[in-house]
């Protein structure tokens, strides 16, 4: 008897460790890569059926002075002018001044006041768009899964799946030894009695982290314990995203201090950085009041009803796992206890690093990173002091790796669609048609057009960096001409590129955080629609009050 009692609780260990850690679902992954596969072959028919044409840039290392003057250090470097001829930097620059816009060589920057001067290096030349002959080969989309590897977005791809991996690794062995049912139950005993209260506060801080210091990838770190949680206390998968990535994706809509959207686009647009704050701070509370009112109403009507939730039975399991009178028993054990301080100390050190990061201008070269080596020693950590020895923690974190890994095909095919784009020279294409619109309108539809343009964009680069470097020398003395100051610009800027993050299927960090909680692409979009519309006519509204106080 008491063998076969011995064998039961053997087998039903094996069970929970079996389900331990992230998982994705199989059949969402396979649906993903179907649609991914056919937003490709889209793109890859519109670089053979549309114009193809680009924008001259400026070279690297060249700079605007105080007086109006641009330099550049002299360069043996060559510049491709179309994919298919390149020049030397003196020719490219003598083909510059023939239209309008002269450069002088330097040997040196010596003698010159960089500090007050505005870095201009790549920034594309309003003017000189021009038509190529070139059409990218047929051959080269299907292929374009394999020649991304010779690309320079592949590093970005690389350095987001070994992010990927690391959480994979680190989250099992949090899972398997209890540590994420001991954070969920210090939470929940915390705020048990006002859930609400806490639920709030996640969507604050969430928002607020990326509003100002712009942490947006990282938040993927945040959904397995805010879904837990979130489940413990009667909600849904749903819910969980809603209190951490959600909010940090709406924190990038109402940016405040970030670097990568704000700091970046008010550089470009020439205007003090972090002038018309007050506004961003206004628009910062009044998303934060439509996200929290919409995720509360949701909340209560799943705690009154769970099966009225789009994801009910896929949560089913979720809910057993994580089952409030199950985490209430871990909160004894000393050897969990001390994990987890472990692993929290690690997490506060990430908090650190963002902060330091924010505040150095560093963009991301440090949290990332900074992000990724805690994390995982945190977790490697939290598993030796919780009973795990030797081989059994990599083999449990090699475990978490295999589970996560069917989200990497998925990176790739997201960056081989922006491949092959950028290869057929028609993003610039439709930049210039975007810019020959705006011309002539008023400046209460140019904004607007301004914000479906930006929306749409995103579709295609989702980098809000790298989005700004493409439109902002364009866009911003266009805006200027038809009256719209450079601080509304931002504001568009801002509200086009940060709920979009989670909206269309070529956002990496949504696929894989809607499918470590086994919600597919149809449900996330029947729950979010409705919050995503109300977004965008907040964003109308504020985009058109900036324009009648005459925003600046």
């Amino acid at each position: 008897m008491k063998k076969v009692s011995e064998k039961t609780k053997e087998i039903s260990t094996e069970n929970n460790n079996s389900s331990a850690g992230l998982h994705l679902n199989k059949k969402s992954i396979i649906a993903i890569c179907v649609l991914l596969t056919a937003i490709l072959v889209f793109a890859g028919v519109l670089t053979q059926v549309m114009p193809r044409g680009e924008y001259y840039s400026y070279p690297e290392n060249t700079y605007k002075l105080s007086d109006g003057t641009f330099i550049t250090l002299e360069s043996e470097e060559e510049y491709t002018v179309c994919k298919t001829l390149s020049v030397t930097q003196d020719e490219y620059l003598k083909k510059l001044s023939s239209l309008g816009h002269d450069i002088r060589e330097v040997n040196s920057f010596d003698g010159y006041d960089l500090s007050s001067a505005e870095e201009v290096s790549k920034m594309i030349i309003d003017g000189t768009y021009h038509r190529i002959d070139y059409k990218l080969p047929v051959w080269k989309i299907p292929a374009s899964l394999v020649l991304v590897f010779g690309s320079q977005n592949v590093t970005t791809g690389i350095a987001i799946i070994l992010f990927i991996v690391l959480i994979g690794g680190t989250f099992l062995i949090l899972d398997e030894q209890g540590i994420l049912k001991y954070i969920m139950a210090v939470i929940i005993r915390k705020f048990e009695k006002k859930k609400y209260l806490l639920l709030c506060i996640m969507i604050f801080v969430c928002m607020l982290l990326s509003s100002t210091a712009g942490i947006l990838e990282e938040s993927v770190t945040l959904v397995p314990i805010a879904v837990a949680i979130s489940l413990a206390l009667g909600w849904d998968s749903l819910v969980g995203l809603s209190i951490s990535l959600v909010a940090v994706a709406f924190g990038f809509t109402a940016a405040t201090f970030n670097p990568f959207n704000v700091v970046t686009v008010q550089k470009l647009a020439g205007i003090p950085v972090f002038s018309g704050l007050w506004l961003r701070i206004l628009m910062f509370v009044l998303v934060y009041a439509v996200l929290a009112a919409f995720v509360v109403i949701y909340a209560k009507r799943i705690e009154k009803n769970p099966k009225k939730s789009v994801c009910y039975e896929s949560d089913c399991a979720l809910r057993e796992k994580y089952r409030l009178e199950d985490s209430e028993a871990v909160l004894a054990n000393p050897k969990t206890r001390k994990a987890t301080r472990a692993f929290v100390l690690c997490v506060s050190a990430v908090i650190v690093c963002i902060v330091l990061d924010f505040c150095l201008g560093l963009s991301g070269m440090l949290s990332m990173p900074g992000m990724a080596v805690l994390f995982t020693v945190g977790g490697l950590s939290a598993g030796y002091l919780s009973g795990l020895r030797g081989k059994e923690v990599f083999k449990g974190f090699l475990r978490g790796i295999k589970t996560i890994a069917p989200a990497i095909p998925l990176i790739f095919f997201i960056l081989a669609i922006t491949y092959i784009l950028d290869e057929g020279m028609i993003v610039h294409t439709i930049l210039n048609y975007v810019y020959s619109l705006i011309k002539g309108l008023s400046p209460y539809s140019a904004i607007l057009l301004l914000f479906a343009f930006i929306v749409v964009l995103e579709f295609f680069i989702g980098s809000g960096t790298a989005k700004a470097f493409l439109i902002m020398p364009i866009v911003a003395p266009l805006a200027h001409l038809v009256g719209i100051s450079g601080n509304s610009v931002v504001l568009t800027f801002c509200m086009g590129d940060g709920f979009t993050n989670l909206l269309y299927p070529t956002s990496g960090i949504m696929i894989i955080a809607i499918g470590l909680v086994n919600v597919s692409y149809g449900k996330w979009l029947k729950f979010t629609w409705k919050l995503f519309l109300a977004e965008a006519l907040l964003a109308v509204a504020i985009m058109h009050f900036s324009i009648f106080i005459g925003y600046s």
